[in-house]
């Protein structure tokens, strides 16, 4: 047997080994791409989690702002009512006292003074201390008396503040809500896109998922450092 090999049969070991040598590559670079595709699920399983529990919790904070706003907004109304009320009480009593004082019936003044309130019985006396009855710039009545009081009106505007600063916290902690549930939306699309690429038959292709949803996942991750922590 003649010893050696012969060129052709060099050229073949040659081919061949070139060839064994681009699978290794080949499958070198897919393990790394396997490894790559294993790290970006496992970052987007725990952002996409920490994300919903975030939108839940802002939700949860809008909808009792919301609430808190609804029910501050009630009782400024009711007490503006109970305001208005008092102001019709009051005001009846004096036309019935007026109504008196126009007849000279001082029996029907005394019984409608009577039935004054104690605040309004201030400006009542207030009122009269102006001379209405000769001064032509008196006030109309004791209601437009700088010392009448409608405790009701300072109660309801104070409440309507309040509902205004519940409302504007309970619209805030829904559009946080809101942003937390985008990047949820982002992060559900690198978990596709991390999905496919492992069906994907062109390795070009394959590569290129994986960048795109790394990109992805950069992007969200920067969203959810600039949003504000989930409330207490």
């Amino acid at each position: 047997m003649p010893e050696g090999l012969s060129a052709q049969e060099v050229g073949k070991e040659i081919a061949g080994h070139a060839e064994h040598s681009g699978h290794d590559d080949h499958h070198r670079h897919d393990r790394l791409v396997s490894i790559a595709e294993a790290v970006l699920l496992s970052i987007v399983a725990l952002m996409a989690a920490w994300s919903g529990y975030a939108a839940a919790k802002w939700s949860t904070e809008s909808r009792v702002g919301l609430a808190e706003a609804s029910t501050a907004r009630t009782k400024a109304n009711r007490a503006n009512l109970q305001a208005v009320e008092v102001r019709n009480f009051d005001s009846s009593t004096f036309e019935a006292w007026f109504a008196a004082y126009t007849a000279h019936n001082r029996q029907a003044m005394a019984l409608a003074e009577h039935r004054f309130r104690p605040a309004f019985r201030v400006a009542f006396k207030a009122w009269l201390a102006t001379n209405p009855a000769t001064n032509p710039n008196a006030p109309r009545g004791p209601t437009y008396m700088p010392q009448y009081r409608q405790p009701g009106i300072r109660k309801g505007k104070a409440l309507d503040e309040q509902a205004d600063t519940a409302f504007a916290a309970g619209a805030s902690a829904g559009e946080t809500s809101d942003k937390y549930v985008r990047t949820t939306v982002f992060l559900a699309s690198v978990l596709f896109l991390v999905g496919i690429s492992t069906r994907f038959p062109v390795r070009g292709g394959r590569y290129a998922l994986v960048a795109l949803g790394a990109v992805l996942l950069v992007v969200s991750f920067v969203q959810l450092t600039q949003l504000p922590g989930p409330p207490t």
